[in-house]
């Protein structure tokens, strides 16, 4: 496995990149914007790539670099489902799994900081973001932020965790890099109290001047989603309404980009065919079956996903490899459900 855990000296944020190994699959937690020319020659230089890019909240400190990160490297975005966020690739909820070659994340909704944070567990290790930092724990003044509900999530979530789960994170002020549940239960001064009520005179009694990055922050971090109507892709688009126009035309073919855990939960349009985004590079290779289907004559391709991100960017990838009959819908199976288009089940 590769492991690295990056900081930025502006923000003191820990950014965490993990892969299955040299020339695997990567995934990158809480990036910065201003260092993503430093990811992408890591990438390089690791020889991974990168295929999803997870924030554990909306940040407040520092500007996030999903947004860049995705335009360079069409990734997939991921937060929480509740975040308010505009546009993402894919919402997780607790419990769900973000899976990429040999490395599985399990996501543990942690509300309290803010009201959209969450924490990743991966075998030995959590990533806690800013809901349990090194001797401390992340404010509760602001985003919708609970300190009853922060000490909820620390002492029902995290503190549950075995004691020798590593913890790693999404910031440090004093050098500390990482730390263990067991350490943080005994020596972290903010949770040597005896109930939520403690707890909460602690956090109300911090009086913290605002981040110096918030104004400039939160508006660019709840806007990171991929413009949909730019010009560009306006033409190769379906809204809803046409597209349940087309679902049951013999000669279009709906083509589902999610993973199949986004499947099972949130079910599929009647008929589609299930290429995970991440193995859209081997399908529009010359020779394979799906390009096969694409090929065929009169037959238009319709892309969807979650929110229509994934499919936008597959649109471009499919253009790049010169087809052209190819088409996405335009905010996704939300989109779809919101304008009362049919599904079914996953069958996978």
């Amino acid at each position: 496995m590769i492991f690295r855990q990056l900081f930025d000296d502006v923000s003191c944020t820990y950014t965490y990149l993990i892969a299955g190994g040299p020339g695997g699959d990567a995934l990158i937690i809480d990036p910065v914007a201003d260092k993503t020319e430093r990811y992408l020659k890591l990438f390089e230089e690791l020889g991974v790539r990168l295929v999803k890019a997870i924030d554990t909240h909306v940040h407040a400190d520092h500007v996030s670099g999903l947004g860049r990160l995705r335009d360079e490297t069409r990734c997939i975005t991921v937060m929480g489902r509740e975040s308010q966020v505009d546009v993402v690739s894919m919402r997780v909820g607790d419990g769900e799994a973000i899976e990429i070659g040999g490395i599985r994340l399990t996501a543990l909704y942690t509300p309290g900081h803010t009201d959209d944070s969450y924490c990743f567990l991966m075998d030995d290790r959590v990533f806690t973001g800013d809901t349990l930092l090194i001797r401390g724990t992340g404010r509760t003044d602001f985003q919708n932020g609970d300190a009853r509900a922060a000490y909820a999530s620390i002492t029902e979530k995290l503190l549950t965790l075995p004691d020798a789960t590593l913890v790693y994170p999404g910031h440090d002020y004093k050098g500390d890099t990482v730390s263990t549940i067991g350490e943080e239960r005994r020596f972290n001064p903010r949770l040597q109290v005896g109930s939520a009520d403690e707890y909460v005179a602690i956090m109300d009694a911090l009086d913290l001047a605002d981040p110096k990055m918030m104004d400039v922050a939160i508006p660019a971090n709840l806007a990171i989603g991929l413009e949909q109507g730019a010009p560009e892709l306006a033409a190769l688009s379906l809204d809803a309404a046409d597209a349940r126009g087309r679902v049951d035309d013999p000669s279009a073919a709906f083509v589902d980009l999610r993973e199949a855990g986004e499947r099972r939960r949130d079910g599929v349009i009647p008929g589609s065919i299930h290429l995970p985004y991440g193995s859209l590079g081997d399908a529009l290779r010359a020779g394979s079956p799906f390009r096969a289907l694409i090929d065929r004559a009169g037959t238009e391709v319709v892309f969807y996903c979650a929110y229509g991100e994934r499919s936008a960017l597959a649109l471009e990838s499919a253009r790049e490899a010169g087809l052209a009959n190819v088409r996405h819908l335009a905010g996704g199976l939300d989109a779809w459900a919101r304008a009362g288009g049919p599904r079914e089940p996953a069958l996978d």
